[in-house]
């Protein structure tokens, strides 16, 4: 898998380490500018803007990974749901491979049908 498919496929881990790096760096020059100061008052502006923004880049980052989480164990949830309903027949390649899952989203989920967790 190249990087810019790999960037296709996990934009939001791309987008969560770009805004950890952006984070970081906010925080190093916010650092850099508190440290070559020597009141109080000339370092405000440093930490306003360098701290709170590197924290809020970093928050940022933590929200897309968790989600990034989060979909990946959703898929895996999908796949083993799909492949019990089945009978186990057809779906093993779909649970080792997370890229063929996204011709199983055209799967009815039979939702409407169901009622918590029966799988008729």
């Amino acid at each position: 898998m190249g990087f810019l498919n790999w960037i296709r496929v996990q934009w939001d881990r791309a987008a969560a380490l770009a805004a950890a790096v952006v984070g970081v760096i906010a925080l190093l020059l916010g650092w850099v500018g508190v440290s070559g100061q020597a009141y109080v008052a000339k370092q405000l502006p440093y930490i306003v803007s360098g701290a709170l923004f590197g924290i809020f880049m970093a928050g940022i980052a933590a929200v897309l990974w968790l989600s990034a989480d989060l979909r990946d164990e959703w898929r895996e949830l999908r796949g083993i749901r799909l492949a019990l309903r089945d009978g186990g027949a057809g779906h093993s390649a779909a649970l080792a491979d997370p890229a063929s899952m996204e011709m199983a989203s055209e799967i009815p989920t039979g939702y409407e049908h169901t009622q918590y967790g029966d799988l008729s």
